[in-house]
């Protein structure tokens, strides 16, 4: 099986569910607006620690877009733990990821993901707080006030309708989502493709399937900068090469909420202590995951979904199209700005 047709397959397989994906995402973004995920974190503690990875989770932001959003939160007044689990659980996973790993993994990564991404954010939370304990409660940023009850009104007068929210969560998903993930979501199904045609199962199995192959997947995973829904791909090329579930889990989970821009933000706003205490959580979380994962795939026999990777499948028209579509959404946030710049430069000349 040739590596064309290997990432062609990777595609229809996923197209779909991406698609899906990313309007969930879009709607998510119309219905919960930031202004109250800012609210619910306000208050320090247990419940505000849970309230950001549960609030975080479902959140169409990657590696990247979670950034600024975590820094607006902890300006609101949230936590360092609350700040830091919504920084785990939001790149971990998400409706878009969720959707994508049932398609390339089947429904028991699906499900085991927002689980395992929802008590790694809890746990690396409480940590925070415990080896990081703030001497008062941070107070919220307030924005500027003047003619506050005018705008308000205005606001509230203006309220978009139904037809003008779907179609502005249209346009975020199939613009701004895709636009975020694009460069990493093609580099993840390469990289699949490269795993899976030249990597043999003998490199990845001379780790075993235990705690040594789980820490190897957080060295590869440690520094990458690497979305949610890019990190599928390359899990199910992990998959197919002789890697256990539980040990594509633990580098589903480190990839995303471990890489160096991240770490750089919590070490600059929240302390090293807080950054330790951070990484701790994360990495023993997943590494307790994946082994749990392995046990419990053992105990059940449940089979592995990488029917994508095997040769000979066929697919309906369809998943062709969705395919085509997705790839013409991708080829349209490089060669979109191609477009506008030649238009400038005619214009000007």
């Amino acid at each position: 099986m040739n590596l064309l047709s290997i990432f062609w397959s990777l595609v229809i397989e996923s197209a779909p569910w991406l698609l899906i994906g990313y309007l969930l995402a879009g709607i998510i973004k119309q219905v919960i607006p930031s202004e109250w995920v800012h609210k619910q974190m306000a208050k320090p503690g247990f419940v505000s620690i849970v309230k950001g990875a549960f609030i975080g989770a479902p959140l169409p932001l990657c590696s990247c877009g979670v950034i600024p959003t975590a820094l607006a939160v902890r300006k609101a007044g949230a936590s360092k733990g609350a700040t830091s689990s919504f920084l785990v659980a939001t790149p971990e996973t998400g409706v878009d990821s969720i959707s994508f790993s049932f398609a390339v993994l089947g429904p028991v990564f699906a499900l085991a993901r927002p689980i395992a991404a929802l008590t790694s954010a809890i746990v690396a939370g409480l940590l925070v707080n415990s080896f990081d304990k703030e001497e008062g409660v941070i107070e919220p940023v307030k924005a500027e006030s003047s003619c506050c009850h005018s705008k308000e009104q205005e606001q509230k007068t203006a309220e978009p309708g139904l037809g003008e929210k779907m179609i502005s969560a249209v346009q975020y998903g199939y613009g701004r989502m895709i636009s975020d993930t694009a460069k990493w979501l093609v580099i993840g199904l390469v990289a699949a493709t490269l795993i899976t045609a030249a990597v043999p199962q003998s490199f990845f199995l001379q780790w075993g399937d235990g705690l040594l192959a789980m820490i190897v997947m957080v060295v590869v995973g440690l520094p990458m900068y690497i979305c949610a829904t890019a990190s599928t791909p390359v899990a199910a090329g992990f998959l197919f090469a002789g890697v256990s579930p539980g040990a594509a889990l633990v580098f589903m989970l480190t990839g995303p909420a471990t890489n160096i821009a991240t770490m750089g933000v919590i070490r600059e706003q929240l302390g090293t202590r807080s950054l330790i205490a951070y990484m701790v959580g994360v990495i023993v979380s997943a590494i307790v995951s994946g082994l749990i994962l392995n046990q419990l795939y053992a105990l059940y026999g449940w089979p592995l979904q990488l029917s994508l990777m095997e040769e000979g499948v066929s697919y309906p028209l369809w998943r062709h199209l969705a395919a085509v579509l997705l790839c013409a959404l991708l080829a349209r946030v490089w060669l979109q700005p191609l477009f506008l710049r030649r238009a400038e430069l005619l214009e000007s000349t």
